[in-house]
């Protein structure tokens, strides 16, 4: 069985190992494939893996013999599920493998907009520091998150982890998510207080956003949700770059509303040069690196053949369609 790797540089650009596809059949692998080439290289082949490249209607009209994708991700917006479900094609994603990265991602953006660590580096390696009259200097104010509140919009496993990072911080945490809160969510979290929407934007010094992307999330923080949060607000994305309207963060970064505003994800990556956050003020991006860690990558490259083998011995697990 010859198993077919669109895209697969960003997943192992070459430090870590194939090998456990490699168990389950001949493997060709390809760095990046254009929309054109996709058809081509997918001629005949039954088992194929993808990461960003896409799977339409009109692609998948065209590979008969397509019987299974697996997605090198969590998401799994690029492919067709609904056509895939009808004809039985068997779509599967990687779930949670990046809970703990992404929450040290959210925490890591944290520090750097409330202790400039970066920053101050930047201006000791400059020289700045030698030529200061005291023993110490800072560049714009500091921020102590002890006693700030943090609220979490969306509750899954990588906002329980950021929830107790917080904690351990010294900050109260409050968290909005919009399907049912169980005892046992509330049992494995007293240090979280959950509330609704309306109190997590108005009580929240600090917002971070771990929930996925639909068409209820899309453009969730706008002008209208940003004019119900506290003047200083600071805000964190880790989740999908279209949750925020960028537009409308950019101006509130502007007229102050927003103090900061730090994320991994932005509307459409790679980032454009005209994106209104890349010229807003206390604004600090990152390119999509949350799930990058070696150690991370190794899990998803893991998860993703015990999906493909589970479904080649007529067990599939973590399906999407």
């Amino acid at each position: 069985m010859r198993i077919v790797v669109l895209d697969g540089y960003t997943l192992n650009p070459g430090d870590i190992s194939w090998a456990p596809f490699e168990a389950l059949g001949e493997l060709v692998t390809y760095d990046y494939t254009a929309p054109e080439e996709t058809v081509s290289r997918l001629q005949g082949v039954t088992v194929c893996l993808t990461n960003k490249t896409c799977f339409p209607k009109e692609v998948l009209e065209k590979l008969p013999d397509l019987r299974y994708i697996g997605c090198l991700s969590t998401g799994f917006n690029v492919v067709d599920v609904d056509y895939c479900r009808e004809h039985g094609i068997t779509v599967t994603n990687i779930p949670e493998y990046a809970t703990f990265a992404t929450a040290q991602m959210t925490i890591a953006l944290l520090l750097e907009i409330a202790s400039k660590v970066g920053h101050h580096s930047d201006l000791v390696h400059q020289g700045v520091w030698s030529q200061s009259r005291d023993f110490c200097f800072w560049d714009g104010p500091l921020t102590e998150l002890w006693g700030k509140t943090l609220g979490i919009f969306g509750f899954g496993k990588i906002a329980s982890r950021v929830s107790r990072i917080a904690a351990d911080l010294g900050m109260k945490v409050l968290a909005c998510r919009r399907s049912e809160i169980t005892d046992a969510m509330r049992e494995a979290d007293p240090q979280v207080e959950f509330v609704d929407e309306e109190t997590l934007w108005a009580k929240s010094d600090i917002l971070s956003f771990h929930c996925p992307l639909t068409s209820a999330t899309t453009g969730l923080v706008n002008a209208a949700t940003i004019s119900k949060m506290k003047d200083g607000v600071i805000l964190l994305n880790t989740s999908r770059g279209p949750v925020v309207d960028e537009s409308a963060v950019a101006d509130a970064l502007t007229s102050g509303k927003i103090a900061a505003f730090g994320a991994d994800v932005v509307s459409v990556e790679p980032i454009r040069e005209d994106n209104p956050l890349l010229t807003a003020p206390n604004t600090y991006l990152t390119p999509h690196i949350a799930w990058a860690p070696k150690d991370t990558r190794i899990r998803l490259m893991d998860v993703a053949s015990s999906n493909l083998r589970a479904y080649l011995e007529g067990n599939p697990v973590n399906v999407v369609s």
